[in-house]
């Protein structure tokens, strides 16, 4: 079936140093969206950047994700990391998407739709 794994524990970076969180997923459907979100602390998770096979490598205030096929990858990095960066940060994946008038908008097909990992970063 459809998964994302991400890498297990908490990922401790140095303040100013590159973040990366890796993300690799297994799919069955060759048009899908892959998503990170990121969740502060006491705070409700929070659409980061979507990926796709029409945009590989999209980029969100510092963040940047790298959707590679051949190893199934869909990792995030952020260069200079700064300590309100920490959070916990999910990896997500959908074959269904809609657009909203506020930007992206992600409405999966009911909620076996989407499948999504955990991570948490703190420098």
């Amino acid at each position: 079936g459809d998964s994302v794994n991400q890498t297990e524990g908490p990922v401790t970076v140095s303040e100013g140093a590159l973040m990366t969180l890796n993300c690799t997923y297994q799919t069955t459907y060759s048009d899908f969206y892959l998503f990170w979100y990121v969740q502060h602390l006491n705070k409700a998770p929070q659409f980061l950047l979507k990926g796709s096979m029409t945009n590989r490598r999209p980029e969100h205030e510092g963040f940047q994700a790298t959707l590679v096929q051949s190893d199934r990858s869909f990792h995030l990095q952020k260069r200079a990391v700064q300590a309100s960066d920490s959070a916990v940060y999910y990896c997500a994946l959908s074959d269904t998407v809609t657009q909203g008038c506020g930007g992206a908008e992600h409405k999966p097909q009911g909620s076996r739709r989407l499948k999504s990992g955990r991570g948490i970063f703190s420098p």
